[in-house]
């Protein structure tokens, strides 16, 4: 895409279906009158979509580390988790839970997972969609799932598995959350929630609390913003705020010229890998600060 005011409006319209949960065919058609052709709408939302086939940073099978899909309980209902670990031992590692878009859990965030152990912990995904079936194939069947969720449950299910996940004597008994997206606001509502049971916690471009929250939190918190997304800016800069007037510590990044989502690869338009490559440095600084035993 070349036209950046076509683009720029592109985005903003995809962006409204994502998040305002419009419909599909609402966005083919403002899409195909902003392209010029039904093709050409088809294009766009392609490129600024997530795309399955995307190939993944960390392949499935690297050797380096250790995988497997548990499904067991947590808070009294059904609990899908991806988890990652490296196979070399020899000290104790943190625990991270990964925490996904309003996409659910999908092969992209088994990638971050397996990013994340690559970086020296133990990563844990949940599907915050298993009590109601578990992630869909369909996207926009997960996005309309995530509209309905119980948040006191979900917030539950994400203290009680990173509890439990962060047991054992491999571990440093130390765990931290990271989280994208609609998994970025999840964040900031456990380090809300969570208190002392979280001892770091990283937000990428996710709408925040009411400030009056920040005296809740407890964990060390890092927020990622992008410079062009408004829409969370609007909930970021009076979060960020009131967590520095009230004592805690908290480190914040807005990243010039880059949207929402911009650490996603699987995204042609929106992935800005300098971005994306300054953040991620950042946030695995700050998780080996807090969470190392």
């Amino acid at each position: 895409m070349t036209d950046p005011s076509l683009r720029e409006s592109a985005v903003r319209l995809y962006d409204d279906f994502t998040h305002e949960h419009r419909d599909r065919r609402t966005l083919l058609r403002e899409m195909t009158a902003l392209a010029g052709s039904a093709a050409a709408a088809e294009a766009l939302i392609a490129a600024i979509g997530a795309s399955p086939a995307a190939a993944a940073i960390t392949a499935p099978d690297d050797r380096r580390l250790l995988t497997q899909t548990v499904n067991a309980t947590a808070a009294g209902k059904p609990s899908i988790a991806y988890l990652a670990r490296p196979k070399a031992g020899g000290r104790k590692l943190g625990t991270v839970m990964v925490i996904h878009e309003n996409r659910g859990l999908n092969d992209h965030i088994r990638d971050v997972a397996r990013r994340i152990a690559l970086a020296g912990f133990r990563a844990v995904a949940p599907d915050f969609l298993a009590p109601w079936g578990g992630t869909p194939a369909d996207e926009d069947k997960a996005r309309d799932m995530i509209a309905k969720v119980d948040y006191d449950l979900v917030i539950a299910q994400g203290l009680a598995i990173l509890a439990e996940a962060k047991r054992g004597p491999e571990t440093s008994g130390k765990g931290g959350v990271i989280g994208f997206c609609w998994g970025g606001a999840l964040v900031n509502r456990l380090a809300v929630a969570g208190g002392k049971a979280i001892d770091a916690a990283v937000a990428y471009y996710g709408p925040a609390p009411a400030p009056a929250e920040a005296a809740r939190v407890e964990a060390p918190i890092l927020l990622h913003y992008a410079g062009k997304d408004t829409r969370v800016a609007q909930t970021g800069e009076p979060w960020v705020a009131a967590l520095k007037a009230a004592g805690k510590k908290v480190e914040s990044f807005t990243y010039p010229g880059v949207d929402h989502a911009f650490n996603n690869d699987t995204s042609a338009e929106r992935y800005d890998k300098a971005a994306a490559d300054l953040a991620w440095g950042r946030s695995i600084a700050f998780l080996h600060k807090y969470l190392d035993g």
